[in-house]
C-alpha cells in the first residue's frame, strides 16, 4: 500500500490515537520516556500512528473537542481538535500550538540525531518555501529534552543546513507527552480550524508530504 493511501485510510484511526493520548496525559506525564536511538522509525516503512488497542475514554473531562460533519450522503466524519501544548521558539519565548490556529499546519516531531528525520528535512524545507506563512505553517518540533537532544544541537543542525521553516523546541516534553510520541519522525496535518486531519510516523517523501498538505488546504 503506498504512503498516500495509508494517509487517507488511517485518518480515523489516527484521531482515535490522539484522543487516547490526551486522555492518558496524566499517566504519560509520569511514565514518559523520550524517544531514543532505538525508537527511530524505520525509514523504509512508513505507518500511521493509529492503534486499534487505543480508544478514548467515555465521559472524561480532558477528552479533546470533537466535531461531526455530514458530507452529502456519506457517513458523518468525526474530527478532533489538535491537543494544545507549550514549547519554546528559536528565541526562547514560550508559545502554544493554539497560537498558530487560523492557518493550516504541518506539525513534525524530530531530533538531529535521528537519521530518517535528517533525510526528510530537505523535503519539508523545499515545500515550505513555496508558501507564505499566512497560507501554510510548518512547525518543526525538536524533542530537545536536554539529554539525547539539546536546543544547541538542534539549532546547529538547522543552521548548518540553512533550513528556513519554523523550529520549536520541546524542552519540557510537553508536546511529546501530549501526543504520545514514541518514535520519530512523526508528522501531523492540521487544518486552519485546528482539527487533526491525518498523520504519519516514519520518514516521508515529497510526494506524500504534498498529498497530506492537499488534505488540509482542500486542494
Amino acid at each position: 500500500m503506498n504512503q498516500k493511501l495509508k494517509l487517507l485510510l488511517y485518518i480515523l484511526g489516527f484521531v482515535i490515537f490522539i484522543a487516547a493520548a490526551v486522555v492518558g496525559y496524566d499517566y504519560l506525564s509520569k511514565n514518559y520516556r523520550a524517544p531514543g536511538r532505538n525508537d527511530v522509525a524505520d525509514s523504509t516503512k512508513t505507518e500511521t500512528l493509529a492503534s486499534e488497542s487505543l480508544s478514548p475514554g467515555a465521559g472524561t473531562d480532558n477528552t479533546p473537542d470533537t466535531e461531526t460533519e455530514t458530507p452529502g450522503d456519506d457517513e458523518p466524519e468525526k474530527k478532533i481538535k489538535a491537543p494544545d501544548f507549550t514549547v519554546v521558539d528559536y528565541d526562547g519565548n514560550e508559545v502554544r500550538l493554539s497560537d498558530f490556529f487560523g492557518t493550516p499546519i504541518v506539525l513534525n516531531f524530530w531530533a538531529s540525531w535521528c537519521p530518517p528525520c535528517r533525510e526528510e528535512m530537505p523535503h519539508f524545507n523545499k515545500v515550505s518555501e513555496e508558501f507564505e506563512k499566512d497560507e501554510l505553517l510548518f512547525l518543526m518540533v525538536d524533542l530537545a529534552e536536554g539529554s539525547r537532544e539539546t536546543v544547541e544541537s538542534g539549532k546547529k543542525f538547522i543552521e548548518e543546513n540553512g533550513f528556513t521553516f519554523t523550529v520549536l523546541f520541546d524542552t519540557q516534553q510537553d508536546a511529546a507527552i501530549t501526543y504520545g510520541i514514541r518514535s520519530i519522525p512523526s508528522t501531523l496535518f492540521i487544518d486552519r480550524d485546528g482539527y487533526v486531519i491525518g498523520g504519519i510516523t516514519g520518514g516521508i517523501d515529497e510526494e506524500t508530504l504534498r498529498y497530506g498538505i492537499s488534505l488540509i488546504l482542500g486542494k
